[in-house]
């Protein structure tokens, strides 16, 4: 080897050392990027999960970072020393997107941890429960994402179908509690397997989505609905989402009986009475279960929370001017619908702790600017000692504050329906790190 191909190799190799050094220190710098971004998480409380959440596998993870680009709400996972690490489970929203997008399978989705368990119900293999007869599908299985819900909810029916009894002789072969994702998707291959079915939802089409308020976005991913075909969506709001439920229900004759809320599932021989609070009956063969894991909204229990004025959930802000309200609450929903109305109105927002605890990231931004601007009243510590036609009594340690008022919102978050479902035969356990089935 002569001396100027010694210079070639010489000098290549000090490229390579260089791009190699500029490449690591940029990937240092990042992981310990991540690394300050997981100990602020833990200082500010946002770094434990409340709900679904990634399960990350360190023995499989190659570090790919496929995803933190998938993730769609950011700061979720990071890569610390080329593995991927949750940042800000709390924030997570269930989306999934990363569980799909590893390229080596790596991620798996849990609800619950080692400390922090979960109520789930029994369900197997079939999405059956341990009522033979009685399945469930969706959110109350643990399973919130809007693609998998629809994907459980066509699964569930194509179960029901090869185990009912073709010679039943009930009015119904099925009964669909529920018109969120799961059950709408349901209905929908019910539909295309010709069965008699009937679905009803405690309050009308959409499910948990109809509690959204109407400028919420909602995260989702390409679905399959049976009898529609592939629909794509990555961001779109609770009003195209439900023009989307209202248009392929429609479409197809299904009919949802609205406002109906379903007390008890009876066994009835080899079939089932499911009875509405109003005492209507419907007999059936089989029975999904497609409700939301908060079943009813939480209530304060205070004295005059039975007014009309009161209310749990926000459909039109847009429509709501120059009014007095109280927002009750401090998760990203309360948040959410409290700087909704702000603009328009005079909002104060109750909150009973010190300070606001897991809130999504840009939510925490915007409710610290609105105080800050002075845009609404924030009261930390109060509790709604009382509801009154022009005002509400808030409780501050000691101290009482009365305050004009038109409208009470709260969103105190809701109760799992564990009597109901107990009621019906279906057994609960806590459940900590409970791997949900997902679908790639």
């Amino acid at each position: 080897m002569n001396l100027e191909e010694i210079l070639i190799y010489g000098v290549g190799f000090l490229l390579c050392g260089i791009v190699m050094l500029v490449y690591l220190k940029i990937v240092s710098k990042k992981s310990k990027s991540v690394q300050n971004k997981i100990e602020k998480a833990k200082e500010e409380g946002i770094y434990e999960p409340v709900s679904l959440f990634p399960f990350i596998d360190p023995n499989a993870c190659i570090g790919s970072g496929a995803c933190v680009a998938a993730c769609p709400e950011k700061d979720i996972i990071g890569i610390v020393d080329d593995r991927a690490e949750l940042v800000n489970a709390s924030n997570c929203v269930g989306h999934g997107a990363c569980f799909h997008a590893c390229p080596v399978e790596a991620i798996s989705l849990k609800i619950g941890t080692e400390k922090r368990g979960v109520d789930l119900p029994h369900v197997n293999q079939n999405f059956e429960t341990n009522v033979k007869g009685i399945f469930i599908a969706g959110e109350l299985g643990g399973m919130g994402l809007i693609k998998n819900s629809v994907e459980q909810g066509k699964q569930a029916v194509d179960n029901i179908y090869a185990s009912m009894d073709k010679n039943h002789q009930a009015t119904y072969d099925l009964v669909i509690i529920g018109a969120g994702p799961a059950g709408i998707s349901a209905s929908l291959q019910a539909k295309k397997l010709g069965l008699k079915f009937l679905i009803v939802d405690q309050d009308s089409l959409g499910g948990t989505v109809f509690n959204f308020p109407r400028a919420k976005v909602v995260m989702t991913s390409p679905m399959d609905l049976p009898l529609h075909g592939k629909v794509k969506l990555f961001e779109t709001s609770k009003t195209e989402l439900l023009e989307l439920w209202q248009s392929v229900t429609s479409k197809n004759d299904i009919s949802i009986v609205e406002n109906c809320k379903i007390k008890e599932i009876v066994k009835d021989d080899k079939n089932y009475v499911v009875v509405s609070e109003t005492g209507t009956e419907f007999i059936t063969n089989r029975v999904l279960l497609a409700i939301g894991r908060r079943g009813s909204p939480r209530k304060l229990n205070v004295v005059g929370e039975e007014l009309e004025k009161v209310a749990y959930r926000l459909l039109e802000p847009e429509l709501i001017q120059n009014k007095h309200i109280l927002v009750v609450g401090g998760g990203d929903s309360a948040i959410e619908n409290a700087l909704l109305l702000a603009p328009e109105n005079q909002v104060t927002l109750s909150y009973r702790s010190e300070n606001f605890n897991r809130l999504k990231p840009k939510n925490l931004e915007r409710i610290k600017e609105a105080i800050e601007q002075k845009s609404l009243r924030m009261e930390f510590s109060t509790q709604v000692q009382q509801i009154t036609p022009n005002a509400v009594i808030l409780k501050k340690q000691d101290e009482l504050l009365k305050i004009p008022n038109d409208l009470v919102y709260i969103f105190a978050g809701g109760e799992l329906p564990t009597e109901f479902l107990k009621k019906s035969g279906i057994e609960i356990t806590k459940r900590f790190g409970y791997i949900v089935k997902s679908h790639k």
